[in-house]
Formats: structure tokens, sequence, C-alpha cells
């Protein structure tokens, strides 16, 4: 895997209209994107559309990757899981709801190599993720999941659950609000 700074170069020459960096880029960071879409999509074939419409907004949208806001695969991966998404949306497959809160910390490392500290503080803040999503309600947990992985509405959401559109817009408001609050604790 290619370090931070050399990805960082690459997004940067790929936002000049460099082919030869674009291409470069693909190569070292393709395959986990594909990881990524795969574990949400749960179809090669999608997965597989998905990773070039990523790549196609990537070329696209290079010029808008800040490094002060995150590393380049954090970014590329945000942008993968966005297109997961809107295919999610529009198809609507059933796709499996994780059981543990550990989902998150698979969508939430930087699969790049870390340095030891790196590797250290990556480990604490997935640790703080998965403890302050146990703290949940067990209804806010799931409707906050079900939003994040699935991308599921508000609505789609109560119809899934079972529950009115009010109480489920108030379980993920009361949960993000937890989760805020508790993150800020750890912190």
């Amino acid at each position: 895997m290619a370090e931070r700074e050399q990805l960082a170069e690459w997004l940067a020459a790929t936002a000049e209209g460099d082919q030869k960096a674009f291409q470069q880029l693909y190569a070292a960071t393709s395959s986990q994107l594909y990881a990524l879409l795969l574990r949400i999509l749960r179809n090669p074939e999608r997965a597989q559309d998905a990773l070039q419409d990523a790549y196609v907004r990537v070329w696209q949208k290079a010029d808008t990757y800040a490094p002060e806001r995150g590393a380049p695969l954090t970014w590329l991966l945000s942008i993968a899981r966005y297109r997961a998404l809107d295919v999610l949306r529009r198809k609507r497959p059933e796709v499996a709801m994780p059981e543990e809160p550990d989902m998150v910390a698979t969508l939430l490392e930087d699969e790049q190599a870390l340095s030891p500290l790196e590797e250290n503080e990556n480990q604490q803040s997935l640790d703080a993720v998965r403890h302050c999503l146990g703290t949940l309600a067990p209804q806010q947990r799931d409707s906050v999941l079900l939003a994040y992985y699935e991308g599921l509405t508000h609505q789609e959401l109560s119809d899934r659950l079972g529950a009115p559109l009010g109480t489920v817009k108030s379980w993920i408001r009361r949960g993000l609000i937890r989760l805020r609050e508790c993150l800020a604790e750890r912190a």
C-alpha cells in the first residue's frame, strides 16, 4: 500500500489532469475500495459498477481533496461508500444488518500501513466508537446503524422497524446526540 504522502501527491496530480498519476492511484487503492463496496453491496457486479463510478467521481473531484481534513484513503473510501449507498437507494436489495457494531470498525479503518502510534490512536478511536454504540438503547443503535449502513431514509426505517415516523426520528436524533456526548467524554 502506498504511503499517505504518495496518495496525496497522486490525488493532487490527478486534480491537474495527470492520467498516469490517476492510474497509479487506482492501482494502489482500488482493491481496498472494491472490498468496501463488496461488503456493503454484497454483489460483485454492483460492486464493480460502483467502483467504476467512484473513480469517475475521484477523477472529476480530485481538486476538492483537502489533506488537512483527513487521509487520502479515507477520502477515497468515503466516495466509494456514498456510491454504494446511492446504489442501495436505487436498487433497494435486502442487505444484512451487522449483528455487532464491529462492522463500524471495518468502515472506519484506514487500511494503509500506519505507524505504531497511529495504529494505537486508531484502535483507541475504534474502541471508543464500539463502547459508545454499546451505551445506546437497542432501538437507537439499530436506527443509527441501519441509516448508516443501508442508507435508509426515516420513512424506510419506520417501515422496517414497524415504528411511527416521529419515534424513529427521535431514536436517531437522541442516538446521535448520545454518541457525540459519549465520544466527547472519552476524548
